[in-house]
C-alpha cells in the first residue's frame, strides 16, 4: 500500500512510519503550514498534484492520506477527489470531529475513547471507529536493551558482558515516584478565568468538582441527576465561549470538558502533594509550572529517548488520566508499560478491561488507594518488577503499531 502521511510534528509520526515500512507499505510525507480551517486553494493544490500522480501502470499513485488526530480540510480535499482518508485521534477533547466534514465517505475515523466514540455514533456518524493507541515495540525493546546494558555497567562498573546486563535484574532507580504530563495550571484551565459566575452556581460548581476528585471512572458531569442540560445552558449564559461556527459542536460538552480539566487540575497537584510529603516523587512538566511542595520538577524531556528511560528507571510511575478522557487508555498508559515501567494508574474502564490490577499494573480507583498502593509497591520490589514485565510483555503482543495498523489501514 502506498500512504500519504501528513506530518505535523506530532511525537509519534516516526513510531508510526517506521512500523508502516516494517509492514512493506510505502510511506511518503507531505508537510504543510498551519494547516486548520477551511480549505484553502493552496492546500487543495498540494494535495491535488499528488493525488493526480499515476504509478507505471496508469493507476493512482496513493491508496490513501494518513494522519494522527482528524483535520477537516484534509477530509474536505479527499472528498473532492475521492481519496481515502484515515486518521487517528490521540488527542481527547478534539473537537475537530465535530466538524460537519467528519461525514464525508471518505473518512476512516478512529479513535481510542470508547465513550466518544458511542457519542459519535449516537449522533449518526458512520464514519468513526474504535482502536486503543499503540506504541513502536521494535524500538522500545531496543532501548530498553540499551538502557540495560548501559545500567548493568554503571552497576557493575566493568563492561556489560561481565555483568551479566539483562540478568542482573538491576535498575539505578531516579526516583520512587514520578509523574510524567502537563499540570493544565497554564492558560488553557478556563475554569480558572470565568468571572461573572453567581455566587450560588459557582459554589455547587465546586462540590461536583470536589465530589469527583473522589472518584475514579464515573463521570459525574455526564449524569443528568448531577448537571442536566439546562443546568449547563444555564451556566453559558454567564461565560462567554467564542462559536466560530466552523463545528458543530455541542458546547454543553465544551463546559463539561472545562469542568473536568479542572478535576484533573486540582487531582494531579493534591495527589503530587500528597506523594511528595511520603516519597521521593518528580514531576517531568513545563518548568513554568506552578511548584508542588516536597515534588521537583525536571522539566519537559524528549519523547523517543529520555522519557522511556524515566519511565524504566522510576520505581512507580504515575497516570492520572485527563478527565476528559471517561473510558479509555491515554497513550501515557501505552508508553510508560512499553519502556517496561510499574503503572500505578487511576481506573478507567478500559484500562481494567485490556490490563489486569495487580498482574499487569496497578490500578486505584479512589485518591487514597493512589497513595496506599504507591507505599505497598515501594515497599515490595520483587513484585513490582514482575508487574513491569508483565505489562511490557502485554503491550508488545497486543498493542504494538505492527499489530493494530493492519485494521487501521484496512479502508472498506
Amino acid at each position: 500500500m502506498r500512504i500519504l502521511y501528513y506530518d505535523w510534528d506530532e511525537f509519534n509520526g516516526d513510531d508510526c512510519r517506521d512500523a508502516m515500512r516494517r509492514l512493506g507499505h510505502e510511506v511518503e510525507t507531505i508537510r504543510l503550514d498551519q494547516l486548520g480551517g477551511d480549505l484553502t486553494p493552496e492546500t487543495q493544490q498540494e494535495f491535488k498534484w499528488r493525488f493526480d500522480r499515476r504509478d507505471d501502470l496508469g493507476k493512482r499513485y496513493f491508496d490513501l492520506v494518513y494522519s494522527f488526530d482528524y483535520f477537516p480540510s484534509i477530509s474536505e480535499v479527499c472528498q473532492k477527489y475521492d481519496m481515502p482518508y484515515v486518521s487517528w485521534v490521540f488527542d481527547c477533547p478534539h473537537y475537530p470531529l465535530f466538524s460537519p466534514s467528519i461525514h464525508n465517505k471518505v473518512n476512516r475515523i478512529f479513535v481510542f475513547d470508547r465513550d466518544l466514540y458511542k457519542k459519535l455514533k449516537d449522533r449518526g456518524v458512520e464514519t468513526v471507529h474504535h482502536c486503543p493507541l499503540a506504541v513502536n515495540a521494535k524500538r522500545l525493546s531496543e532501548l530498553c536493551k540499551r538502557l540495560d546494558d548501559v545500567n548493568a555497567v554503571e552497576i557493575g562498573k566493568g563492561t556489560a558482558e561481565e555483568t551479566g546486563a539483562l540478568n542482573s535484574g538491576e535498575i539505578a532507580y531516579l526516583h520512587d515516584v514520578c509523574f510524567l504530563g502537563s499540570l493544565y495550571d497554564n492558560e488553557f484551565n478556563f475554569y480558572d478565568q470565568w468571572t461573572g459566575i453567581p455566587p450560588e452556581i459557582k459554589e455547587y460548581i465546586e462540590q461536583v468538582i470536589q465530589s469527583q476528585e473522589k472518584v475514579f471512572g464515573y463521570d459525574l458531569f455526564s449524569d443528568d441527576r448531577v448537571l442536566s442540560d439546562s443546568d449547563i445552558e444555564g451556566i453559558r449564559n454567564f461565560i462567554n465561549i467564542e462559536d466560530t461556527g466552523r463545528y458543530r459542536i455541542d458546547y454543553s460538552d465544551v463546559i463539561r470538558d472545562i469542568f473536568r480539566k479542572k478535576v484533573t487540575v486540582n487531582e494531579r497537584r493534591n495527589i503530587l502533594t500528597e506523594m511528595g510529603k511520603r516519597f521521593d516523587t518528580a514531576v517531568y512538566t513545563n518548568p513554568d509550572a506552578a511548584p508542588i511542595p516536597n515534588v521537583e520538577n525536571l522539566g519537559v524531556v524528549s519523547y523517543t529517548d529520555k522519557m522511556p528511560e524515566i519511565f524504566r528507571k522510576s520505581k512507580i510511575n504515575l497516570n492520572i488520566s485527563l478527565r476528559c478522557i471517561t473510558s479509555g487508555v491515554s497513550l501515557r498508559v501505552m508508553d510508560v508499560l512499553a519502556a517496561g515501567g510499574f503503572l500505578l494508574t487511576t481506573y478507567t474502564s478500559e484500562i481494567a478491561e485490556y490490563f489486569q490490577d495487580g498482574v499487569d499494573l496497578a490500578i486505584a480507583r479512589t485518591p487514597e488507594e493512589m497513595i496506599d498502593k504507591a507505599e505497598y509497591y515501594l515497599t515490595h520490589e520483587d513484585q513490582r518488577k514482575e508487574i513491569a514485565r508483565n505489562g511490557q510483555k502485554k503491550v508488545f503482543e497486543k498493542f504494538a503499531y505492527t499489530k493494530l495498523l493492519p485494521g487501521v489501514l484496512e479502508y472498506n
